[in-house]
């Protein structure tokens, strides 16, 4: 089959696409040829040499994708062949096949393309794990969501705002703020002109809010700690800034007794991401069938054009997934 290629660690000139050896589905996975996949951040840093797959997940880019069942291992009973399938991956997805467990395939349903599919596994269960199975977000709570326009911040947004979220803050670029305030968002603070720790304080009163998801890290740790609520809770993602904060005051962690938890997704065991996929399939997957939630992609480009692709995502150029179609 053909697949996404790392020639070398380093830039986006080093990928191309070549020849790999065609998966084949253990006793309890799928065999889907795909036919869309994504692009996500953690690809950027696999690519740079930062980011290795786990134990056992194929070395290839791509952490999700939408395809059909082409064949199955002995004991797997849900899917027939030719079903149309989206899942989120360790790894794998930048190919023509790709291997999945059956428990981690979700159903494409006929109101939904290849290319929505494929741009909601990686970013809406990341999001959804993170106000759910970590950062146990109830209705009538507020939180702020720092990179309101990228894939996992549009997704959040959402969820948020079908879980009962009370107010939404983002950061954002402005020319970003009005998609963040289609998908829900009431207030969009400018992180380039704002300082969002004031803004936040104005607008709650001095009260904070009672959850944080936040990529940048070391720059923003101060400020987010200043943001948070009594008993807040912040979920940690990336590292895009940066891991040493200067001059943190630790307080705050005391005084308002904070949560601050770390998570990356794709190394997870496979029953903890069986688990996340049921518990997001149940609540948002008649929530996509109706509409109240959607897949927001900024651009669909063929995956020869996978460089750019990756130099698009890192120059912050999109708002929302950047979409791969690997078969017309």
């Amino acid at each position: 089959m053909k697949a996404v290629i790392i020639q070398q660690a380093g830039g986006p000139e080093h990928l191309h696409i070549g020849e790999w050896p065609t998966p084949t589905p253990a006793s309890h996975e799928l065999l889907v040829r795909v036919h869309t996949t994504a692009a996500n951040r953690a690809d950027t840093l696999q690519r740079k040499g930062f980011y290795p797959p786990p134990p056992g997940a194929s070395p290839i880019l791509g952490l999700e994708m939408a395809g059909e069942v082409v064949s199955f291992g002995p004991a797997c009973s849900r899917f027939e062949i030719g079903q149309r399938v989206c899942g989120l991956l360790a790894g794998g997805g930048h190919a023509e096949y790709v291997v999945i467990h059956e428990e981690l395939a979700i159903p494409i349903p006929d109101v939904m393309t290849y290319e929505e599919a494929a741009a909601i596994p990686e970013v809406f269960l990341t999001a959804y794990q993170a106000l759910d199975l970590l950062g146990q977000f109830k209705a009538g709570e507020n939180l702020l969501i720092h990179a309101g326009a990228s894939g996992v911040g549009t997704a959040a947004i959402q969820l948020a705002r079908e879980m009962g979220a009370s107010d939404i803050l983002i950061t954002a670029s402005a020319p970003k703020h009005e998609l963040c305030r289609s998908l829900g968002a009431n207030v969009c603070i400018d992180y380039k002109q704002q300082d969002f720790a004031k803004e936040i304080d104005v607008h709650t009163n001095g009260r904070g809010v009672n959850l944080i998801i936040d990529f940048i890290a070391a720059p923003y740790l101060n400020q987010n700690l200043s943001s948070l609520a009594m008993e807040g809770r912040m979920i940690l993602l990336a590292l895009m800034g940066g891991t040493r904060p200067e001059d943190l005051n630790m307080a705050p962690i005391l005084r308002k007794r904070l949560q601050i938890i770390g998570s990356t997704l794709r190394a997870r065991a496979l029953d903890y991401k069986i688990d996340l996929t049921r518990r997001f399939t149940d609540f948002a997957w008649p929530r996509f069938q109706n509409g109240s939630l959607r897949a927001v992609i900024d651009r669909v480009v063929s995956w020869e054009d996978i460089s750019e692709a990756h130099r698009a995502m890192e120059a912050n150029e999109n708002a929302g997934k950047i979409v791969l179609r690997v078969r017309a």
